[in-house]
């Protein structure tokens, strides 16, 4: 019987995050906080028991480094790690770099709340939570959930919004429903699944 363990870990805070900036694909690094967020990870899925064969990760920065900190915790920093584009964090387009007050102030914040915490209307120049969800799920299904199915237990590191629409898929989940879905900095979550690709269990490790 094999393991088909798959576990999701948002990036630790950013600098940005800590600013109150709209991020994006812009690619500030960690905070202190952050890489603490990133080791204590590592550490938790450790005191869990749980090793891997393979990680993934998106082409920035932040989650790179939460991944290589948490790997380098758990003594796993040989294991084959691929990077995409596919998993980076939603693109915030115009808003990217703004702190979201400015923004409020610039827009109005009705129209800033509709960007942020609609499921397909995009901010200029940007992408809607559909948006993302359209280039994450292809490459989940393609690229990473096969792995899990024979049994490679892999290690997701991405964001918060690219992660939605993993779990979107993973916990069958509604658009509205996953808009209420909140994903805390460097908190593991554990699914096992079952040969059909749904989930037999699922685990937070958060707090």
């Amino acid at each position: 019987m094999s393991d088909r363990l798959l576990v999701l870990v948002r990036h630790g805070q950013s600098e940005w995050n800590l600013k109150n900036l709209f991020t994006g694909w812009k690619d500030p690094s960690l905070t202190e906080l952050g890489v603490t967020e990133a080791v204590a990870a590592g550490r938790r899925l450790k005191g869990e028991g749980l090793s891997f064969d393979v990680a993934f990760t998106s082409a920035l920065t932040r989650a790179q480094k939460t991944l290589d900190l948490a790997l380098t915790e758990m003594g796993q920093n040989g294991i084959p790690v691929t990077k995409n584009l596919a998993l980076n964090e939603r693109d915030y387009g115009d808003l990217s770099g703004l702190n979201k007050d400015d923004a409020r102030a610039k827009w109005g914040e009705d129209q800033v709340l509709i960007w942020r915490r609609s499921y397909d209307v995009p901010p200029p120049g940007g992408e809607s939570l559909k948006d993302t969800l359209a280039r994450a799920l292809p490459y989940y299904v393609q690229e990473i959930l096969p792995g899990v199915l024979r049994g490679e237990r892999t290690l997701v590191v991405a964001h918060g919004n690219s992660l939605r629409a993993l779990i979107m898929v993973l916990e069958k989940m509604t658009p509205e429903q996953i808009l209420k879905r909140e994903l805390a900095t460097g908190a593991p979550v554990v699914y096992r699944l079952n040969a059909d690709s749904t989930v037999a269990s699922v685990k937070d490790l958060a707090g």
